[in-house]
């Protein structure tokens, strides 16, 4: 990715600042309405964080990452495509409960072949991660089509990573 670090303070400072913030705070959101009390939240160092330093954190993260435009985009590409993933089945997290969905949810997984839910999810992420290889590989690195191609691959990675954490952790403690 693209080494020239911007000027702090900078117009073009500013504009990925201010793109890191509308991703994350959209990303935010999204969690806010699927898991307010962050009984849901797949992250475990955001759910021990909780929403005060988690804003910290993520507020530390953007003026950060706001120095490199094509990460900078990358991780807002990845942020928006969480919130979008949250927000697919957040509708169902509230008006159920954190607790019922949850429970709901382990049931259906007990229910269900690993093998098959195994498949499901790499097809997911990885017809996903796919889509945003292509672009990096058919983009100029410092282009924002490599930048967002990278944010596509990250959330893919992203999904993979913290779906297969929870699963771990739900098969860990029914046996």
């Amino acid at each position: 990715m693209n080494g020239d670090a911007l000027s702090f303070g900078s117009a073009p400072y500013l504009r990925m600042m201010g793109l890191l913030l509308f991703g994350r705070a959209v990303d935010f959101f999204s969690t806010w309405v699927a898991t307010p009390n962050l009984v849901l939240e797949g992250n475990p160092l955001a759910r021990k964080l909780g929403w005060k330093f988690g804003a910290l954190a993520n507020l530390t993260l953007c003026f950060g990452l706001a120095f490199w435009p094509t990460t900078a985009l990358a991780a807002a590409t990845a942020s928006l495509l969480v919130a979008a993933h949250n927000f697919h089945l957040a509708w169902l997290m509230r008006s159920m409960g954190e607790e019922a969905f949850r429970d709901w949810f382990v049931r259906r997984m007990a229910e269900s072949r690993l093998p098959l839910y195994l498949t499901c999810l790499l097809g997911e992420t990885g017809a996903t991660g796919l889509v945003g290889a292509a672009l990096c590989y058919r983009s100029p690195e410092d282009s924002d089509a490599f930048a967002i191609g990278c944010g596509i691959v990250a959330y893919a990675f992203i999904v993979l990573f913290y779906t297969s954490l929870s699963l771990w952790r739900l098969r860990r403690n029914q046996g």
